[in-house]
Order: C-alpha cells, then structure tokens, then sequence
C-alpha cells in the first residue's frame, strides 16, 4: 500500500502519491519513501501557507521581517553572543584553521551564522522535517521550492540520515547551522573524521558543511561584509541598495566615512559596495560587500545579514553599533504591503507586494519622498501612507 493511502485528505494522499516519480528519479527507493510519508497528514498551523484562513500577505514565523531592527539586533543578545563567540574561536581554532585552509571561508563568520541560527546549538527545531516540508509544498505561498526540499529531504533518509534526526523549523531547516535539505545532500562532510556527516550534533561537520554551502554562494576569504559609515549631508537613503552598488572609491569620493577605529581595507578600493540602511534614516547605515550578498543567500533578509556581520566583527575583537536606533515601532505589514500597491500605481518599479521592508522599498520610497518634497526617512509610516493616499485621490 503507498504511504498516501494513511492521509485523511484526499487532496493530500493525491499530492503525495505524484511525488514518488520524482522521489524515484532521485535515487530514493519505495521502501524509504513509504516509510517517510507513512501517516504524515499537513500542519496548517504552520506559517506562510496560502490557506484561506491566513491572510494574502503575512511575515508571520518570520522575525526578520516583524520586529524593529533595533529589537533584531538586540545590543545585549549580540554581546553574549559575541562573548561565548570568542571562547569557541579558541575550542574549536584548529577545526577553523582547517576549514578556512580547505575550504576558504573565514572562521568567525561561521561561528556567527551559527550563533543566529541556534544560538550556538542551544536552539532546539520544534518540527519534523518531511511534514513541514511536504505542508509547505503542498500549501505553502512557494511550493515549488519546497518541493525540492522535500524530495531533498527523502534524500538524506536514504542516504542515512535518521528520521529522528531530522527536527527542523517550519521551514525545513535543520541542524546547528539550520541547513536545508538540498544543502545537505550537495555539501555534507566529515571533516572530523569519525566517518560520517553529521551536522546536527559534530560542531566540525556543521561549520564545515555551511562553509561549503557559503563558498559555493560566492564567499570571499579575507573580505569584510561591510563598514558602519557615516552619510554625508549632501547624501541620504534613497541611494540604498544593490542597484546602485559602486566601487568603494565612489562612495569615499561622495563623501562616505568608516566610523570608529576600522578604515577602509585599501585592497577594496575598487571592490563594489552598496548602501544599506536597515532602519532608513532611524539608525545605523553600511556600505556592504560580495560576502553580505552571500549571508544573504544564506537566509534572505537585511537584518539577518547585518546580525551575522556584526556578530562575525565581534567575534573577531569588534563591538557595537556606533550610531544609535531611533525609537521606530515595528513593521507593519498590511501599511507596506498598501504602500507598495500605492507606489506601484504610481509609476515605481516595485518589486514584490510582499509587506516587506526590503531595500528596494525603502529606497523606491526615498525616491517618492524626494519628489513630493517630504523629508526622504526610506521608512513605510502611516504618515507616508496617507500623503500617498491623497496623492492617489487629485
């Protein structure tokens, strides 16, 4: 009997029952599919599924998109972070030397994605991996990466992998440094020689494994994410952005300075930089380099690549933010997401209606601001909302 035929659902038992050609063609066999699927029902308590009972735009489940970044990147949390940080630098030195050596990924910036990601292993996934995948490829708002992840996931089964094992966020991420499936079957190592890869529990297995998941992301050794730089009054956040990347010598000749001690690597002088400013005009700005790209191939979000920047900084002997966060209230999904439809309408090449405070809505908002004659802050206000909806009204 196929393993669907335990699904309630219909729907389901018929979704999971077209999976096996493709499980199949991936070298899993019928044994280890059914196994995996035997009495596997959908979770829609889930986040970020498109079921009529959760609203068209939602970042729930998703901290990088429903607080502040001040709240994100929490002052004390990043200290602790960065403390215990610096104490696995020394306990695990020669694991990283090795690592940086063989694979070409800097230490400490391990070290950070690993301490965003489960707060150095102290963080527990709540779910098991093949039913939020397959949830998420069945009702989820991106279905068709999830159902590679899953079929990624019938993978590891039969590779091995121990079902028990395999305890994951609501979306599918699993391990010490919360890798997906896919990533696992491409880059999985033993890199401490016990024979077997094992990213859930051998700190050497994980480091390594993310810092072959990095490189093949286009990681560059030696190179800093960014500098915290102070913006010029002849310039503001409406130059936020990967589009407008420029050398870093272009942003020095418009008058961009590092603050604090740290100066501009004089080797980056030609190396392309963009403007990021999380919070717009209400806290800190950086130019960033190709490695804050790569974080953010990790996990898409600004503030998650800035959390492990800084944490990577720390570790490595830095410390805080220099500029302050402005007391800004946390992001309003339903006032982006109509902020976006409203500059869309505008004329605005806006990207996604997604309520999501990415770089190319604060800086398209800029643009708006800039043009109407209002104070360019790059920041989804309730006040910005409403001059666009008398804009929309003449």
């Amino acid at each position: 009997m196929a393993p669907s035929a335990y699904a309630a659902d219909p729907d389901f038992r018929a979704f999971l029952d077209g999976l096996w050609p493709e499980a199949s063609a991936a070298g899993v066999s019928r044994a280890t599919f059914d196994a995996a699927l035997r009495g596997v029902e959908p979770d829609r308590s889930l986040p970020d599924l498109a079921t009529a009972n959760q609203p068209k735009v939602s970042n729930e489940g998703q901290a990088e998109f429903t607080k502040t970044a001040q709240d994100y990147l929490n002052r004390s949390y990043l200290a602790q972070l960065g403390e215990k940080g610096r104490a696995l630098a020394s306990k695990h030195a020669r694991a990283l030397k090795h690592i940086e050596a063989e694979i070409g990924v800097d230490g400490p910036a391990l070290l950070a994605v690993w301490g965003r990601e489960t707060s150095f292993g102290t963080y527990h996934p709540p779910h098991d991996a093949i039913r939020a995948l397959a949830t998420q490829a069945y009702l989820g708002r991106r279905k068709d990466t999830f159902r590679i992840e899953l079929i990624a996931a019938f993978k590891m089964l039969e590779m091995g992998v121990p079902r028990a094992d395999m305890r994951s966020s609501w979306a599918g991420a699993m391990g010490l440094a919360q890798f997906m499936p896919s990533e696992y079957v491409h880059h999985a190592r033993d890199m401490d020689g016990d024979g077997r890869a094992d990213p859930f529990r051998s700190v050497g297995d994980a480091l390594g494994m993310a810092a072959y998941t990095l490189k093949a992301k286009g990681w560059v050794l030696g190179q800093s994410w960014g500098h915290e730089v102070a913006v010029p009054a002849s310039a503001d956040c409406s130059l936020e952005g990967p589009t407008q990347a420029r050398p870093l010598s272009a942003w020095v000749n418009l008058g961009f300075k590092p603050l604090g001690e740290r100066s501009f690597d004089p080797e980056h002088g030609q190396s392309e930089a963009y403007l990021m400013m999380p919070s717009g005009a209400y806290g800190p700005a950086f130019l960033v380099f190709e490695n804050y790209r790569v974080i953010r191939r990790y996990n898409t979000s600004d503030l998650y690549a800035v959390f492990v920047g800084n944490l990577t900084d720390r570790i490595a002997g830095g410390g805080d933010f220099l500029t302050p966060w402005a007391p800004i209230g946390a992001p309003r999904t339903r006032t982006t997401a109509e902020v976006q439809e409203r500059l869309k309408a505008a004329g605005y090449e806006v990207e996604k209606i997604d309520g999501k405070i990415g770089s190319n809505t604060r800086k398209i908002i800029g643009a708006y601001q800039k043009a109407n004659g209002l104070k360019a802050d790059c920041w989804p206000s309730e006040a910005l909302l409403a001059h666009l909806r008398t804009t929309a009204a003449r």
